[in-house]
């Protein structure tokens, strides 16, 4: 695939794009840079297991220009986290996270992902054996707190245990997680936001770089939160209405290049979709992240119909292609 010969931005967590499984894949952070140079882009979740006994470089695999990019694991296994650690910067990857967050039933039961909250000292044992793997940065990405152990002293309790073995990179969705009778999409919006918690959190660990995620939908909000906050990360709003990234370098990284077009980013595109059909791959492994461009504009309805119903029967898709573009020409 064509890389873009731009050099990548320093990494900063001042705002990042949320992993996201079965969203935030390869294809989707290409077409996410493209929008902002300087967001922290990361994987979605990849469980150690997968790593070791599985493809690891098809899990692992990326185009240069996603960086600054960041690989978030599932594991609780102290030496699977280092190894895949080492993997991680082998590769090339510019941070490593572990998932302390997810609450879906599948990881629960394999000690992935928010269960591992209730379980402060084995979360720092896996930090601490990744950065004694590894020279590129360890964080976290966890939750307020799980149902039965929900009070702001075991948040802090917790904090404080990982913050002791290293870690000095925090990103908190504010929300706890309800382990029990609740999907993971519920998880995502039934638990009350309650960035107060996590206000209290960047006062009384001010050391910590604490990164808030959860619920934010506009760049207005992003400023608001960073006057309390290190940095923001956007999840769903990100891939639901990817433009709202197009102003992210000039707004909140100072830079005064030009705010790149919904017609320019598709075109900028365009070569890297040509290249994944002419290796085998499908037009739509791409094209499904990119239907977020069409929202709010006469003819955006047609764009996500385009690239959504009728590629499927296209016996040309660079031809749909430049159909649905020229519905962005102008926007």
């Amino acid at each position: 695939m064509p890389p873009i010969t731009a050099t990548p931005a320093p990494l900063s967590r001042r705002f990042s794009v949320a992993p996201m499984m079965d969203w935030t894949d390869r294809h989707c952070r290409f077409f996410l840079r493209l929008l902002s140079k300087h967001a922290l882009l990361y994987t979605e979740m990849v469980t150690t297991g997968a790593l070791l006994n599985g493809d690891h470089d098809r899990f692992l695999r990326h185009n240069e220009a996603e960086h600054p990019l960041a690989l978030q694991l599932g594991g609780s296994v102290p030496l699977d986290l280092a190894a895949c650690a080492r993997m991680a910067q082998e590769h090339g990857y510019d941070e490593v996270n572990l998932n302390v967050g997810c609450p879906s039933d599948r990881v629960q039961n394999n000690m992935i992902g928010a269960v591992l909250m209730g379980h402060p000292q084995l979360v720092a044992d896996c930090v601490k054996a990744m950065r004694d793997a590894v020279s590129i940065p360890v964080t976290v990405k966890h939750r307020i707190g799980i149902n039965g152990r929900d009070s702001y002293e075991e948040l802090c309790d917790f904090v404080g245990t990982v913050r002791d073995a290293g870690c000095t990179s925090f990103t908190v969705h504010a929300r706890i997680a309800i382990l029990e009778g609740l999907s993971p999409k519920e998880n995502r919006d039934i638990p009350p936001l309650r960035y107060d918690v996590a206000a209290q959190l960047k006062k009384d660990f001010p050391e910590l770089e604490i990164i808030l995620n959860g619920g934010i939908k506009t760049l207005e909000a992003c400023h608001e939160h960073l006057q309390t906050f290190d940095g923001v990360m956007l999840g769903r709003e990100a891939y639901h209405n990817p433009y709202v990234m197009a102003e992210v370098d000039q707004q909140l990284f100072g830079s005064t290049a030009p705010v790149i077009s919904r017609a320019e980013a598709l075109a900028q595109l365009r070569p890297y979709i040509a290249a994944h059909i002419e290796a085998g791959g499908s037009m739509h492994h791409i094209t499904r992240h990119v239907l977020g461009l069409g929202t709010g504009f006469p003819g955006a309805r047609k764009f996500r119909q385009l690239l959504s119903v009728d590629i499927h029967k296209a016996k040309e898709p660079l031809v749909l292609l430049d159909q649905a573009a020229e519905l962005l020409e102008g926007r």
